[in-house]
């Protein structure tokens, strides 16, 4: 008998065998535990979105007050005036 026809004899003897009883508060645990679950990853996504809005606030502000976009003017030669 090979190890794999021995492991599929085993399966299916405890398929076929008694099924363990489950303990009476397992669903109402779970349920709980889902919902646990829901909330904290409501929050952390929340969380998640009230950072990326501040973040998208503060560079709007500082684009707004330091205008990055403007080309710094050069200092390599003085300005031509007067001619």
């Amino acid at each position: 008998m090979s190890p794999y026809d021995r492991k599929e004899a085993q399966v299916r003897q405890l398929l076929e065998g008694p099924h363990p009883v489950v303990p009476a508060g397992l669903a109402a645990a779970a349920a709980t535990r889902g919902r646990r679950m829901l909330r904290r990853r409501r929050a952390l996504r929340r969380f998640g979105w009230a950072v990326l809005w501040a973040a998208a606030v503060a560079f709007a502000v500082w684009a707004a007050l330091v205008h990055p976009w403007v080309t710094p003017p050069s200092h390599v030669s003085p300005p031509l005036e007067g001619w």
